[in-house]
């Protein structure tokens, strides 16, 4: 069956949809010595999906520094609390790997922030926002993408909690393996709609 996407999908649709989370195992990780063995697990498998999180700041001008890395395979996701770990050469070695598909979601803006805490060479990873383009797709942000591909809606009400927290809740937790798990599903599908031109492109009415 030919899938149905949007240029833009109707925001108003999202409550309906039925909602999708992360069903893996989800480490968080606390210490330095912890980072090595998990970026090994990490650079041993074909795909990953990356996020990071940042305490909410309600000043003006002021930003508090990126608290949380997140990155997930399709069933295990390792939650990075940068604000304990700092930035250790073995999360240096996974965010320079060119060599291990990383796909991330206006990733451009999560590399400013982890920038801010160590300097490294960015390595490869895959942009959705410019792959969502490519199918005609204006939507850039992961809720409406990923009702859009998949007809499913995830929770982001965790969103604007406190990431440097002293323990994250299971809340917090789910939430930010979701996001990264998402980038996953969300690459999947689109390599499978571009693979098998099986789709149908909708433009919404654009408004006066």
């Amino acid at each position: 069956m030919t899938k149905i996407l949007y240029d833009k999908f109707d925001k108003s649709l999202i409550a309906s949809l039925p909602v999708a989370s992360f069903e893996g195992r989800i480490i968080t990780i606390l210490s330095a010595g912890e980072t090595q063995k998990a970026v090994d697990y990490l650079l041993s498998q074909p795909l990953l999906g990356f996020d990071t999180e940042t305490r909410p700041s309600f000043k003006r001008g002021f930003q508090y520094k990126v608290a949380l890395l997140q990155v997930a395979t399709e069933d295990t996701c390792f939650l990075f609390r940068l604000n304990y770990t700092g930035m250790t050469p073995a999360i240096k070695r996974l965010l320079e790997d060119t060599t291990v598909t990383k796909i991330g979601l206006s990733w451009h803006d999560d590399l400013n922030g982890l920038h801010r805490l160590a300097d490294f060479k960015t390595g490869s990873f895959v942009e959705l926002q410019d792959r969502v383009k490519a199918v005609g797709i204006e939507d850039m942000s992961l809720q409406k993408l990923f009702a859009n591909l998949l007809g499913c809606k995830i929770s982001k009400k965790q969103q604007l909690s406190n990431w440097e927290r002293d323990v994250l809740d299971d809340k917090q937790k789910l939430y930010a393996a979701t996001d990264a798990w998402a980038c996953i599903k969300i690459y999947q599908e689109l390599l499978r709609l571009e693979q098998t031109n099986d789709y149908e492109l909708r433009i919404t009415e654009k408004e006066a």
